[in-house]
C-alpha cells in the first residue's frame, strides 16, 4: 500500500507534539533528540515548532502535501505514534483527516487491505 504520510506531513504542521520529558532524556532511555524539544511544564516537553502558530515540527523536512520526511522517524515521540492515517477498521483517521483539511488536503480513502491493530503504513526508518 502506498504510504500517504510520505506526501502529507499535515499532522506535523498542525498538532502540538508534546510528551513526557523522559522521552527526550538519553540517560533515562529517551530517544527523541533533546535539542529538538522545548519545555512546556515540569513534566512535559514539545517538539520545537509545534507550540505556537504557524505550527511545523522542526523534524519535518519537505513540502506538505507533496513530499515529506520525518528526520527522526525511528526516534519520534509517543505523541507522534498516536496519530495514525487510518482507524483500525480501515476508515480515515479522525486526527489525520482534521490536519489534512486544515492544509487543504482531501481526506484519505478508506483502506481495503484489512489493516491490523497498529499497522502503520510508515517505514521503520527515515
Amino acid at each position: 500500500m502506498d504510504n500517504p504520510c510520505l506526501r502529507c506531513g499535515a499532522c506535523c504542521a498542525y498538532y502540538r507534539a508534546s510528551f513526557y520529558w523522559t522521552e527526550a532524556d538519553p540517560f533515562l532511555g529517551g530517544t527523541v533528540p533533546p535539542e529538538l524539544t522545548v519545555p512546556l511544564t515540569p513534566h512535559l516537553v514539545a517538539m520545537r515548532g509545534t507550540t505556537h502558530p504557524p505550527m511545523r515540527c522542526v523534524a519535518l523536512d519537505g513540502t506538505i502535501g507533496e513530499q515529506v520526511l520525518c528526520t527522526i522517524y525511528p526516534r519520534r515521540s509517543s505523541s507522534c505514534h498516536d496519530v495514525e492515517p487510518w482507524e483500525e477498521d480501515g476508515s480515515p483517521g479522525t486526527r489525520c483527516s482534521k490536519a489534512r483539511a486544515a492544509h487543504g488536503l482531501p481526506p484519505l480513502e478508506p483502506r481495503t487491505d484489512r489493516p491490523g491493530p497498529g499497522d502503520s503504513p510508515l517505514p521503520l526508518s527515515a
